[in-house]
């Protein structure tokens, strides 16, 4: 276990909990191979010479990216969510800048906000949407609160 193995696409290892010495867990991460799927589908998305509709890149790349932090949101994943989370936004940008043919200056025009934040890429009401945002909710260790379906049962 503490070498780990992948299953439906999650690496499970066995790891000693963070800032202690003696407990061990069991952990559940994001293996490497879909990681390496997804980001090759936002690759092909946003391909430099790519001809599609910017609104319908973001509605396909928004599909992709929900049901893929859907499923592996009960992982180990805030890190991975927001390392790509910066892939796509960049991805993005970088096919808006070759398909509208802009500068550096024309993005930050289109994207800073009057704060000097910057706001979610978008194309005719669509925007990016923004992993981060997405609740990594893992399992709960119960242990003995677990209750017990064999008590209260009367056998008349």
């Amino acid at each position: 276990m503490t070498d780990g193995f992948d299953f439906l696409g999650f690496r499970i290892q066995w790891r000693r909990k963070q800032g202690t010495n003696d407990k061990w867990y069991v952990y559940t991460f994001i293996a490497d191979r879909p990681l390496r799927s997804l980001k090759a589908k936002i690759r092909a998305l946003t391909h430099r010479t790519s001809q599609h509709p910017p609104r319908d890149v973001l509605i396909r790349l928004n599909q992709i990216m929900r049901g893929w932090a859907n499923y592996f949101k009960h992982a180990v994943a805030k890190h991975t969510f927001s390392m790509l989370e910066h892939f796509v936004w960049w991805r993005v940008v970088r096919w808006l800048r070759a398909l509208h043919r802009w500068r550096w200056k024309d993005v930050r025009r289109w994207l800073a906000n009057p704060h000097g934040g910057w706001r979610r890429p978008h194309a005719d009401g669509i925007e990016l949407f923004d992993l981060r945002t997405v609740t990594v909710t893992r399992y709960r260790y119960r242990a003995s609160r677990i209750p017990n379906p064999w008590t209260g049962i009367n056998h008349a």
